[in-house]
């Protein structure tokens, strides 16, 4: 496998076009043809981008009753989630092909058989092929009305021409051991699609960065009450602003300098060239999964994790 050692990459901030998955997709063709014609190589868009993070919106639900009104608002989302795969599946595959990068997509994914919900990363090699997923292993408060939990069998890393690539969804990143599965893989691009669009996620992002001594990709939604269908405005509390998700997506480097972002209150494209060398630099004085690790006093053990999948193109 040859592998490129200095290359862009990139991450969308944006939001979807709610409760509309062909529309989303239509608008993710376009970012993901700027990104090509900018020189991207490895292309990474916001939590559940497709069909849209539902921030403000209660289905219905309070602790001990449900309503009808929220049990058609989730069908309607369900209706609009992407069955993996799938004809929108395909066409995204499409897209990272003829856009010829690595894309990463973050979907509200439809299980067709139990008719649970998944909030997951597919991700596309520029072949084509969708090469995996991961599913999200623990949903965040009231995010646990609308989604399931993953499990161990989807903390996916890949071996690419681009280096290894895997990363986490959102709070995901606040659980050590979830990043150490990461970390143990050899991690050296980690995507982290998130919908917190607080400033201490920046801090995060970097702390990540240092503690992996990886490259890390923040990528957050932009959006407003305007980006929903008028009924499910609506529906949202009084006390919620305008404004739904900031954004704040951000590329860090292995040291955790800021190469760019972070980019609040707009949508747009947010590119950064990265060196795979600077990797090896970082780590002469910290691996967490090399010389700094003291097995014999942790042990460390993931149910289910499959091993590091080979991409070659």
């Amino acid at each position: 496998m040859n592998k490129e050692r200095k290359f862009k990459v990139g991450c969308i901030q944006a939001g979807a076009v709610f409760f509309d998955i062909e529309k989303t997709i239509d608008k993710a063709e376009g970012f993901i043809k700027q990104a090509a014609e900018e020189g991207v190589k490895l292309l990474v868009f916001p939590e559940t981008f497709i069909p849209g993070y539902p921030s403000g919106l209660g289905f219905g639900t309070v602790v001990g009753s449900r309503t009808e009104e929220g049990r058609d608002q989730y069908k309607r989302y369900w209706q609009n989630s992407v069955q993996v795969p799938s004809e929108q599946t395909e066409r995204l595959g499409k897209m990272a092909k003829k856009a010829g990068l690595f894309l990463t997509m973050g979907v509200t994914e439809r299980d067709e058989t139990n008719k649970t919900l998944y909030c997951t990363i597919l991700y596309f090699a520029p072949t084509g092929e969708l090469v995996g997923k991961h599913r999200k292993i623990k949903p965040t408060a009231a995010e646990r009305v609308v989604w399931g939990e993953g499990n161990g069998s989807t903390l996916s890393t890949f071996d690419t021409p681009l280096g290894k690539i895997g990363g986490l969804i959102c709070w995901e990143n606040y659980m050590p051991h979830a990043r150490m599965a990461m970390f143990n893989k050899g991690v050296e691009i980690y995507i982290a699609p998130t919908a917190d669009s607080r400033e201490t996620w920046q801090s995060t992002m970097e702390h990540i960065a240092c503690e992996g001594r990886c490259y890390v990709i923040g990528c957050n939604q932009y959006f407003n009450q305007d980006y929903y269908p008028k009924e499910l405005r609506n529906t949202i509390p009084e006390d919620r602003g305008h404004t739904l998700s900031r954004g704040g997506s951000t590329i860090i480097s292995p040291l955790g300098k800021v190469l760019a972002g972070p980019l609040y209150d707009e949508e747009g494209l947010l590119t950064a060239e990265i060196d795979l060398e600077e990797i090896i630099r970082s780590k002469m004085d910290f691996d967490v999964s090399g010389h700094y690790t003291r097995n014999d006093i942790f042990r460390f053990e993931v149910k289910d994790q499959p091993e590091m999948k080979k991409v070659d193109w």
